[in-house]
């Protein structure tokens, strides 16, 4: 099956239109505004718009299949090569504490008042949740496998995570500006790696604070995109929860365990303690970011529109209170603690 759909019509007319949407991510984010937005999300808004092609869609259908699932995991294990594991422990266990907590208690707030409060569909409330405490788009393909999760809510969260990542990295720099934080730069760093959603929306609100600012930013954002690795895991498990009960369908749905983030933790060790490679670390990790694009892109071309219409309002709107209530948590800490 691997080797007939790379040998398909499907897959190279799909191969060509995501890696064209990905370079084009990647130049767009260049320009003054659209840095906010990222790479990824904009290969994703690229491939969206490609549907209006006449018969794209239908055309590289397995194609962009094959390429949202695999080159999401060959993506996310390249990524592995940003994390540097020594920088983060040169900063001591509290920024890993502050990681952890940020995680868990955004993971388990976001998805009481996604779920629980406006009654978001579970899986989709998880992947929201995730986005919003980890690393944004790259947590909720990470962890999208984990939750089996269907293309449709894999899109939507990854766009309301943009739209509120975005929205919050300008209020931040707002509040900056306007002298309502009193911060020095290592707290307001602290605050902006630890309350944003993106990694992109991250270093954009770091820089309004300075060099020392967006540096701690970075590692406390880092930080966080290191739990991806056990909240996927964990998420494989909570997945089993919506696979159905009788036996034979069990039988037909094996526990989702994402060992793809293996290759994750794996990464981030060779290219930590490996000094031969450091050299080239940059490719590997444009090269992460491109490959992600082209899945990004490829849930774009696939992407159904009716849902995002129907569901996006009230998922919009539990997010945004969710991303209030991180905002405050974390200034809170950092204001403490560092």
């Amino acid at each position: 099956m691997f080797i007939k759909v790379l040998k398909s019509k499907s897959f190279y007319l799909a191969f060509i239109c995501t890696l064209v949407a990905s370079l084009l991510g990647f130049y767009l984010k260049n320009f003054k505004g659209l840095e906010l937005i990222g790479a990824l999300v904009l290969a994703l808004l690229i491939g969206m718009l490609m549907q209006l092609i006449p018969g794209l869609k239908r055309e590289c259908h397995s194609g962009v299949g094959f390429i949202s699932n695999k080159f999401l995991r060959l993506g996310i294990i390249l990524l592995g090569f940003k994390l540097n594991l020594k920088t983060l422990a040169s900063h001591g266990p509290k920024m890993l504490l502050l990681a952890l907590v940020v995680v868990f208690v955004t993971i388990v707030l976001d998805y009481i008042i996604l779920q629980k409060i406006f009654g978001n569909a579970k899986k989709l409330s998880l992947l929201t949740s995730a986005g919003c405490g980890i690393c944004g788009a790259a947590a909720i393909m990470g962890v999208s496998p984990s939750l089996d999760a269907d293309q449709d809510d894999t899109v939507l969260a990854v766009a309301v995570i943009c739209i509120m990542g975005t929205i919050f990295t300008l209020i931040e720099v707002g509040l900056l500006n306007a002298g309502y934080l009193a911060m020095t730069p290592q707290q307001y760093g602290v605050l902006a790696g630890s309350s944003l959603h993106e990694i992109a929306h991250a270093v954009a609100a770091g820089n309004a604070g300075g060099a020392a600012a967006e540096e701690i930013a970075v590692l406390a954002k880092l930080s966080r995109v290191l739990m991806l690795v056990p909240v996927a895991f964990l998420f494989g498990f909570l997945g089993q929860k919506f696979v159905p009960q009788n036996k034979t369908e069990r039988t037909q749905h094996k526990l989702p365990i994402p060992w793809f983030m293996l290759g994750f933790l794996a990464s981030s060790i060779i290219g930590s303690y490996f000094e031969a490679l450091q050299t080239i670390l940059p490719q590997l990790v444009q090269i992460a970011y491109i490959v992600l694009g082209m899945a990004m892109a490829a849930l774009g071309i696939n992407v159904n529109f009716r849902v995002i219409r129907e569901r996006g309002g009230k998922l919009m709107l539990a997010s945004f209170i969710g991303s209030c209530l991180q905002l405050g948590g974390c200034y809170l800490l950092a204001s403490k603690f560092f």
